[in-house]
């Protein structure tokens, strides 16, 4: 058997650069079901360090099956952080990722660890590498008159959104209501679309610490093809019966953990208004949605170079693609 040279050992170490005297952090992204938990598992060994997932479903506790999480094994062999923060019934924000991820990458920096941190929410990724925009301060007056309006007609305040921001409307769901209010609340206390000022700030500020950002991708066909095998699974493995578990614990369905994909299906299932068949298919189809809005999110960042990984490809074939990727800078 043909022996495959060996990584040249500069590429992990470069030499330091002398305008960027902080080692820069290591960023892995792309769309929910790609592969990236299985690659970055492979990664972090050879970098000596651990995983800071940027992932606004699996920051809940308990919530194991529907948000996916990677298996009580797979966290012994590498150590996942910024997994199982809050309860379920708590609520979570971009800024308190930034704020928890800032904490942790400097802990990791302080031990001689590179910076590794690999998910599919862009927004977090977003609000640690760029910042986040402030806005103005919440007008309650404003957010009652409009939960009063929504308790009556359902639906309500996402058609307001559209009429007076479509762009927001289209990003945000329609049942996603705190979103959808605080978009309509920027409008009107501002006189802009909260797009407008999302498309001003979104790339433009200069992040704190260099980094390289490589982002994962797969033809669009099998990336479905990925997402209803995970769906199967899912179900497979309990996904009704940890949904169950959460609303006999007192968890409403208009919580935010309780609005995420899976949960968010099984639901009426569980209440009689649908067949599994049908809350499955659903899953799959929203599922699918999700990653066409991840994709379209990672595309607009300029920053990121990409990896097309073929269908079939292990995950350590896809790892040692990236270790080999030209002036690969992780500081070790």
């Amino acid at each position: 058997m043909k022996r495959r040279p060996a990584l040249d050992q500069r590429l992990l170490h470069p030499a330091p650069d002398s305008a960027s005297p902080r080692p820069p952090w290591f960023l892995l992204v792309g769309p929910t079901a790609v592969g990236k938990s299985a690659v970055a598992e492979r990664l972090a060994p050879a970098l000596g360090t651990e995983i800071i997932v940027a992932d606004s479903r699996q920051i809940y506790r308990g919530m194991d099956i529907g948000t996916a999480k990677p298996s009580a094994e797979s966290r012994r062999r590498v150590p996942r952080r910024l997994i199982d923060v809050v309860s379920p019934d708590q609520s979570f924000s971009a800024g308190a990722y930034k704020k928890l991820a800032e904490a942790k990458a400097a802990e990791m920096e302080a031990k001689g660890k590179a910076v590794f941190i690999e998910g599919g929410t862009g927004l977090y990724i977003k609000a640690l590498l760029y910042g986040l925009w402030e806005g103005p301060p919440a007008d309650w007056a404003l957010r009652q008159k409009w939960a009063e309006r929504e308790k009556e007609e359902a639906g309500t305040l996402h058609r307001l959104l559209a009429e007076v921001d479509p762009d927001a409307a289209r990003r945000i769901h329609p049942r996603d209501i705190p979103k959808v209010t605080r978009a309509l609340e920027v409008f009107h206390l501002t006189g802009r679309p909260l797009s407008h000022f999302h498309d001003r700030h979104r790339f433009e500020a200069s992040p704190a610490p260099p980094f390289r950002m490589v982002g994962m991708r797969r033809e669009r066909e099998d990336l479905y093809r990925r997402i209803e095998a995970r769906v199967d699974r899912q179900v497979a493995d309990g996904l009704a019966a940890e949904t169950e578990r959460f609303l006999a614990g007192g968890l409403s369905p208009s919580l935010q953990s309780m609005r995420g994909l899976g949960y968010r299906q099984m639901i009426p299932y569980l209440q009689g208004e649908r067949t599994l068949e049908e809350a499955v298919s659903l899953l799959k189809r929203d599922t699918r949605r999700y990653a066409k809005r991840q994709m379209t999110w990672f595309q607009a960042d300029p920053r990121i170079e990409w990896i097309d990984v073929k269908d079939g490809e292990t995950a350590e074939e896809t790892a040692d693609r990236i270790k080999h990727l030209k002036n690969y800078r992780i500081m070790l």
